[in-house]
């Protein structure tokens, strides 16, 4: 059975606790969205519940993970936890793993051989098309494509997509997370985003160095964010122009593109995706977009 993807995904922040999210995932569906990434950041999640959870109040979603830190969740528990979800609701689970960031251990540990072990034990239980590997650099770009479904980068521009598709070759999932702010207010919108990326993301050396490979310099990074480093990781404007600015990334070879609407803390994303559903799903006459053809693992 294929996994579809859909070409556009609903991304929501671990800063949500479940009940919220697994209500966000139902409406997400709703809305038309052909996924619901479910960030976990580096906390443990035994049993994956919240994944359960969510692909038990929904009937057609795909519901990924976004990601299964490798550091702080056992690969053997996590692999017997896919094959009961999986049972359960086939098809319809993406099980996404990564190693996070080095700023997030107290020990090290070579990254890529960590990986690569971390792959070998889930080899048994949960297959290569089933899984998406978080990955910006080279080295994991080509274990996403060698040992997985491929690959899903965080905090990244089209840039990046382009040069992510020229190392996965054709055929390989390439599905980023791209951030906006639905808000014709640019002030305001770029202070919400500036505040979300600047801490902790600009700190962390994986996201600094990559940017700094895909066309932004140190000036960009210091301070909190440069308008152009800050308006590109973080689109802002109405709902049309959001989604134009986000095709950007089908254009350089992504199949699917994750959506995190960032809004004031506290704040409930949900108005955000309902306003960028109708401009991502339908055109002006109320005809459903023409899906991409690449969104679909099989």
């Amino acid at each position: 059975m294929s996994l579809r993807l859909g070409t556009f995904g609903a991304w929501f922040n671990p800063s949500y606790d479940d009940d919220t999210r697994v209500r966000f995932v139902a409406e997400a569906e709703s809305l038309g969205f052909g996924t619901a990434w479910l960030g976990l950041g580096r906390r443990a999640v035994p049993g994956l519940t919240l994944i359960e959870r969510a692909l038990d109040a929904t009937s057609e979603i795909v519901v990924a993970t976004a990601i299964v830190n490798m550091w702080t969740n056992d690969a053997a528990s996590i692999a017997r936890s896919y094959e009961r979800i999986d049972a359960k609701h086939p098809g319809r689970f993406l099980l996404g793993v990564g190693i996070g960031h080095p700023e997030s251990i107290t020990r090290f540990h070579s990254p890529y051989d960590t990986m690569v072990s971390y792959l070998d034990e889930l080899d048994a239980a949960v297959p290569a098309d089933r899984r998406i590997l978080a990955a910006l650099g080279d080295r994991s770009l080509r274990l996403a494509r060698d040992r997985a479904a491929g690959a899903h980068p965080y905090l990244v521009v089209p840039r990046h997509t382009r040069h992510a598709r020229d190392v996965l070759g054709p055929g390989v999932l390439l599905a980023p997370e791209h951030k906006v702010v639905v808000s014709a207010d640019a002030g305001h919108a770029r202070a919400i985003a500036r505040d979300f990326v600047a801490d902790p993301y600009l700190g962390l050396r994986n996201y600094v160095n990559n940017l700094l490979r895909h066309g932004f310099s140190a000036a960009d990074i210091a301070d909190g964010g440069s308008d152009g480093l800050i308006d590109a990781l973080v689109i802002h404007g109405m709902p049309e122009t959001i989604a134009a600015r986000l095709t950007a990334h089908l254009e350089a070879g992504a199949d699917h593109v994750g959506v995190q609407v960032l809004v004031d803390p506290g704040h409930d994303p949900m108005p955000g995706y309902r306003q960028l559903a109708k401009a991502l799903f339908s055109d002006r006459a109320g005809t459903p977009r023409r899906r991409n053809p690449r969104s679909g693992l099989g």
